[in-house]
């Protein structure tokens, strides 16, 4: 659902293609929303949307890659909710990744005990930038996710957001040598996660940025200094160097979004972070996350 040009598919990421990437680049930003409040789409049932619902949810993707719905469903714990607002707007493959629920989709809560105890979202602390599922294989790419809120936290527990095309933008607005470091095939490695001397998950090279058949762009990133290996050059560290003052600056490109109970976050997989939260007996904080195969609107 993303702007993309009418001509070649991916044709405005061609570092080749000024032109063509100038005319994406002026659609894209006159259209953009000013503030988080236009992304806000009112829902009566997000289990039965009416058309003019979902194509307003939609509407906002295509904008902005992403679009926050606020529902009656309040603290109905019901996991067919986010399960079916997210077929309505095309997303069918749920990736099951590690920690997630059979059925593939993550409750997010602290967790007092257990193997999910020890990953960061699965606690109360804090997580810096990162794209969803950036060490998943090329396969299963992870290019669409939906967060929906059962309950918020006491305080604390909002998510920052940009849009990838965005910063897709501003990097390459400083310097088009960015993006092309960024979209090296092993500009980023996840080493392999090894358990009980079995490699569990073995180690993923590829880009940061990259374009898929449809010609949308895809971003895989985490800001984490743990369990990751860039690329050991001058371009990729300028790359980096410019992407985390991007993402640190005090920016009008960022949206700042605290969902309440009944409210979902529907998104191409742009970058995100969390910050830390309180539970309290009254507001503990579950969050259900699905990742999926798909981008919003492809079905």
């Amino acid at each position: 659902m993303s702007l993309r040009m009418d001509t070649r598919a991916g044709a405005a990421f061609d570092l080749a293609d000024e032109t063509a990437y100038r005319a994406w680049r002026a659609a894209k930003l006159a259209r953009y929303p000013k503030d988080l409040a236009e992304l806000v789409v009112e829902v009566r049932d997000p289990r039965a949307l009416s058309g003019a619902e979902r194509q307003a949810l939609l509407e906002r993707c295509g904008r902005a890659n992403m679009a926050v719905y606020a529902s009656a469903a309040g603290s109905d714990p019901d996991k067919d909710i986010p399960r079916r607002i997210g077929l309505q707007l095309g997303l069918r493959d749920l990736d099951p990744n590690y920690l997630a629920d059979d059925d593939g989709i993550s409750p997010l809560a602290v967790a007092e005990r257990g193997t999910r105890g020890e990953f960061i979202p699965y606690t109360n602390r804090g997580i810096n930038w990162h794209t969803d599922g950036y060490y998943n294989p090329g396969e299963r790419t992870v290019r669409a996710v939906l967060l929906h809120c059962v309950e918020r936290a006491e305080s604390g527990g909002e998510n920052r957001l940009l849009d990838h095309e965005i910063a897709y933008i501003q990097l390459r607005d400083r310097d088009p040598q960015h993006i092309r470091a960024l979209m090296a095939a092993d500009a980023m490695t996840i080493p392999a996660r090894i358990e009980g001397g079995r490699v569990e998950r073995p180690a993923q090279a590829g880009p940061v940025f990259s374009v898929d058949s449809g010609g949308f762009l895809h971003m895989r990133y985490t800001a984490r200094a743990l369990s990751i290996e860039w690329k050991n050059d001058g371009p990729t560290k300028a790359a980096l160097a410019a992407l985390e003052d991007i993402l640190d600056a005090a920016s009008p490109w960022i949206f700042l979004a605290r969902l309440e109970p009944g409210m979902g976050l529907v998104s191409n997989n742009v970058l995100h972070t969390r910050t830390p939260f309180t539970d309290s007996p009254r507001h503990q904080r579950l969050i259900y996350r699905g990742r999926y195969y798909q981008r919003v609107g492809a079905g």
